[in-house]
Formats: structure tokens, C-alpha cells, sequence
């Protein structure tokens, strides 16, 4: 139950579901920030993955920010990285299947940031990693996957949702189940108990 409303800077039906699943009420207000522009110009600074989720989720909690005065604004944002090597959401099936196939059998990175703002200021931030461990799985495992997952595989950075058949891809995970799905949910309970933005 929330005691004030929030704000998610986000069109992500994950995020949303994870917050009105532990049942905290939001409203959904994209932030429209050009990321792939953000992305190259920190990339060209000599950022690191980390450091991306986190600018980019401070400048979405920033931008919807100033359309809801008083009130909080939760950003979030999860960068991939594998090898050196990041990736974004895939654009179609066959960049899924590529993408996939270099995560095949080696070790990656998730970093799942999430920050608050109000009246654009921020109140706090945290970034979250998880290690995804991809076994080394056959070719025909990878199509019945792709098959069965069909265009929904492009709405996850890592082309896979670990709360559906996603979880076949993997032998290991270190990391918190939220922080995979795109949200450091529990650190950001602790945030919102603390500030009596929901029930303590």
C-alpha cells in the first residue's frame, strides 16, 4: 500500500509488473531519452557499463522529473556486457539469434541501476550486478527457443526473460532475481520504507 504516488520513467510491463506485484501503485510516464546516443558519447568518455545504467537512469528519472512536481520519480536502466562487448535490446529475431549464439557457453554481466528523483534532485541510486553464466547449448535447442519465445526475445537487453523458458539458457546465475529482470526491487523497498513512501 503506498502512502504518496510515484512515478516509473519507464514503458517497461516488467518493471511495472515487479512494483504492482510487491504492491506499490506507479504511474507509467516514459522518459523518451535518446539512448543510443547517451551510450555512444559516454563509450567515447571511457565509461564503463556500470556507469551508463546509472547516467541513464538518473536522466530518465530526471526528464519525467519535471512533468511531476512533488513527487517521486523512479529510473531505471540495465546494461549488458559480455567480453568487452555490450549489448542492447536485439532489433529482430535473427540479431537475437546472433546475439545468443555469442553468449553461448561464456559468462556475462548484468547491471541493473535504478535511481530517485524529485523535483530533480536526486534522493538516491543503486546499481546492481548479476553474473549469467549461458550453458553451451545445441543449435536445436537454440530454434525451439527462438520459436517458442518468438518476438517478445526482443523486449530483454539479453534476448531472454529468466521467469519463462529463458531460464533454460543458463548453468548459473549469481545475482538477485529482480536485478535480472531489469530492477534492483529490494534495495529500492528499503529506499521507499525509509522515506514512508510506502508502509514500513
Amino acid at each position: 500500500m503506498t502512502e504518496t504516488s510515484l512515478v516509473l520513467a519507464s514503458a517497461s510491463k516488467t518493471r511495472a509488473a515487479l512494483l504492482q506485484n510487491a504492491g506499490i501503485n506507479v504511474t507509467c510516464d516514459p522518459a523518451n531519452v535518446d539512448e543510443d546516443s547517451v551510450k555512444i558519447s559516454l563509450k567515447g568518455e571511457g565509461a564503463s557499463a556500470v556507469q551508463v545504467a546509472e547516467t541513464l537512469a538518473e536522466l530518465k528519472a530526471q526528464a519525467v522529473s519535471r512533468r511531476h512536481p512533488g513527487v517521486m520519480v523512479i529510473g531505471a536502466d540495465q546494461t549488458l556486457d559480455c567480453e568487452g562487448h555490450w549489448f542492447d535490446k536485439p532489433e529482430n529475431m535473427d540479431q537475437a539469434r546472433e546475439n545468443l549464439k555469442f553468449f553461448r557457453g561464456k559468462k556475462h554481466r548484468l547491471n541493473a541501476a535504478v535511481c530517485i528523483v524529485k523535483d530533480g534532485q536526486r534522493l538516491w541510486h543503486v546499481n546492481d550486478p548479476a553474473e549469467m553464466h549461458v550453458r553451451d547449448f545445441s543449435d536445436e535447442w537454440l530454434d525451439w527457443y527462438l520459436n517458442t519465445v518468438g518476438d517478445e526475445i526482443c523486449d530483454s537487453v539479453g534476448g531472454y526473460r529468466l521467469e519463462g523458458p529463458g531460464s533454460q539458457l543458463f548453468a548459473t546465475v549469481r545475482g538477485d532475481y529482480f536485478t535480472v529482470l531489469g530492477l534492483p526491487l529490494l534495495p529500492l523497498m528499503q529506499f521507499l520504507r525509509g522515506h514512508k513512501t510506502i508502509l514500513p
